[in-house]
């Protein structure tokens, strides 16, 4: 079982930059691959970013070049560097655990794995 507890949510300008955490519980949060969703109102959730056990990172189109995942396995966290936010960036803000190895796409926003329970980020433009 794996606890995740996300932060840094707020208010930011549009063209300004942000840092989400997400604290995990447990002993083997070295094994989990973690992902970064957001879903805005009215609209499904997104995949954003995924950052595997190993470190390799994949983002999706709309933020490649604009956030950067990193995880710190000592301190059980990872984080979501966003940069250039738009209007559109706000959302709520998930992160997500899997245990490395699982078969089923890290990407699709199924209820597989562990999730929290999301931090709000607000853009004004």
């Amino acid at each position: 079982q794996v606890q995740l507890v996300e932060s840094g949510g707020g208010l930011v300008q549009a063209g300004g930059s942000t840092r989400l955490s997400c604290a995990a519980s447990g002993r083997t949060f070295s094994t989990y691959d973690m992902g970064w969703f957001r879903q805005a109102p009215a609209k499904e959730r997104e995949f954003l970013a995924l950052i595997r056990w190993s470190g390799a990172t994949y983002y999706a189109d709309s933020v490649k070049g604009r956030f950067t995942a990193s995880r710190d396995n000592v301190k059980n966290m990872v984080y979501l560097q966003m940069n250039s936010l738009k209007p559109e960036d706000t959302a709520v803000y998930y992160c997500r655990a899997r245990p490395m190895g699982t078969m089923s796409d890290m990407t699709i926003p199924d209820s597989s794995g562990f999730w929290g329970q999301g931090t709000q980020v607000t853009v004004s433009s």
